[in-house]
């Protein structure tokens, strides 16, 4: 499974962390209760296939090449104004436990924007929409597995708990192989966030050590060759590394 900070199924038996080890606020004394949503697993029986392995492609679908434009990892120029918040620039290595890199695989990315709202008609968090941000962006790595996208760094937001619970900011990663049913979930944190340490979703992975692989690194520096000017951060992904960094549900 992959170092995602939620308890979600896969079907591969990969695990995906980050290189990267930035200090991480103190634990939320043990043992940390769940706050959030309680259906974060299907819910719907599994799809029985034909027994032909290949047979699973008929049910997903076909990424290539041409499907992803360089304007897919820019969330910020995919509308006619300029969103609003804090301009970011997120990037870093798709590498096997063996440190080799992946090439051309396809990475999504979806997020909530500035206010901590998410352009879905489920968020009902009474914070603002922006016209000029939906918050979703593609890329396939490069030939030594790097990746990048240019963003707005979300905001966080209340998960409507009696105690009023909120998320840390943070970014969600999609994750394909070979094929779409190979997919793998995960989320990225940022480093100096005060609300790591309370937020739940995080501590369910069980070890402070799989918390701080899921934290991003800020890079000091000028903008990346391309890129607007932008906060740098970086976070390396690793598929089949430490064992997987999150709690039986």
């Amino acid at each position: 499974m992959p170092n995602a900070s939620t308890p979600m199924p896969t079907s591969a038996s990969a695990t995906a962390s980050a290189t990267t080890s930035p200090e991480i606020p103190p634990a939320v004394p043990a043992p940390t209760p769940y706050r959030g949503f309680a259906l974060r697993q299907p819910a719907r029986p599994p799809v029985s296939l034909p027994p032909d392995p290949e047979n699973a492609e008929l049910y997903g679908p076909v990424f290539g090449h041409t499907d992803v434009t360089p304007l897919d990892c820019d969330l910020t120029r995919r509308h006619p104004g300029a969103p609003i918040g804090e301009r970011i620039t997120v990037t870093g290595r798709l590498l096997d436990d063996q440190g080799r890199p992946i090439p051309h695989q396809l990475i999504e990315l979806w997020q909530a924007n500035a206010a901590g709202r998410y352009a879905h008609r489920g968020d009902q968090h009474d914070a603002p929409l922006d016209p000029n941000f939906t918050g979703t962006g593609r890329a396939l790595t490069d030939a030594a597995g790097r990746y990048t996208f240019t963003t707005i760094k979300p905001g966080p937001y209340p998960l409507g708990t009696p105690d009023d619970a909120w998320r840390a900011a943070h970014l969600h990663f999609s994750l394909f192989g070979r094929a779409f049913t190979q997919r793998l979930v995960t989320q990225m944190y940022f480093e100096g966030d005060p609300l790591l340490a309370h937020d739940s979703v995080l501590h369910a992975a069980p070890t402070a050590a799989a918390r701080r692989r899921l934290i991003a690194t800020y890079v000091p520096g000028p903008p990346l060759p391309g890129r607007p000017t932008s906060l740098t951060y970086h976070w390396d992904i690793i598929l089949g590394g430490p064992p997987p960094a999150v709690a039986p549900a």
